[in-house]
């Protein structure tokens, strides 16, 4: 199913350049328009859709962005968050993707912009199979009220992905074509 669903998603990267862009003009105004709000994204790996046009329209808005560091390949643990700004050089992480210096200031975001290789609309999401995202989004939940929201393009949509008893349920995925609430993200 991850290696359909990548190669699905390999396909619509190559032929939606302004999809980023397209992207970021969906996110509903409530998401965008409150200052202070603590939002982490992550640096585009591979075929993922791009969340930096929608990272920056969220900084102008007066959120604070952060990027995840994850663990050491085989560490059964949840992401770490660290401030980032645009300007902000950074280093390849466990897994060859970008991620902020340690020395920026730790924090728990109040919204996470999640990466996929599909979902479905009950929330459910099928990520690379680390169970990073699962982990950290369980912990932050347990803390406050986070928001989490899939970035995806639209064909990485399928029916329905199985899902287990520790699987996060996404709050809502962003598309190039739609914003898609859900109603329940609870684990289930």
């Amino acid at each position: 199913m991850r290696k359909q669903a990548a190669a699905r998603r390999d396909a619509v990267f190559a032929a939606s350049p302004v999809a980023a862009l397209t992207l970021s003009a969906w996110a509903p105004g409530a998401m965008v328009a409150r200052s202070g709000l603590i939002v982490s994204g992550y640096w585009p790996f591979r075929s993922e859709i791009d969340p930096r046009p929608l990272m920056q329209r969220l900084a102008r808005a007066g959120a604070t962005l952060a990027l995840p560091v994850t663990p050491a390949k085989g560490v059964d643990a949840p992401l770490r968050f660290h401030v980032w700004d645009a300007d902000d050089l950074l280093h390849p992480g466990a897994f060859g993707v970008h991620e902020p210096h340690p020395s920026k200031d730790a924090v728990e975001p109040d919204i996470l912009l999640v990466p996929l290789l599909a979902f479905d609309r009950t929330g459910g999401r099928l990520g690379y199979g680390a169970g990073h995202y699962d982990r950290t989004l369980d912990r932050l939940r347990a803390m406050k009220p986070v928001l989490a929201i899939g970035l995806a393009f639209a064909v990485q949509e399928v029916d329905a992905l199985p899902m287990d008893a520790h699987d996060q349920r996404l709050n809502a995925i962003l598309t190039e074509r739609a914003y898609i609430p859900v109603d329940d993200a609870r684990p289930r």
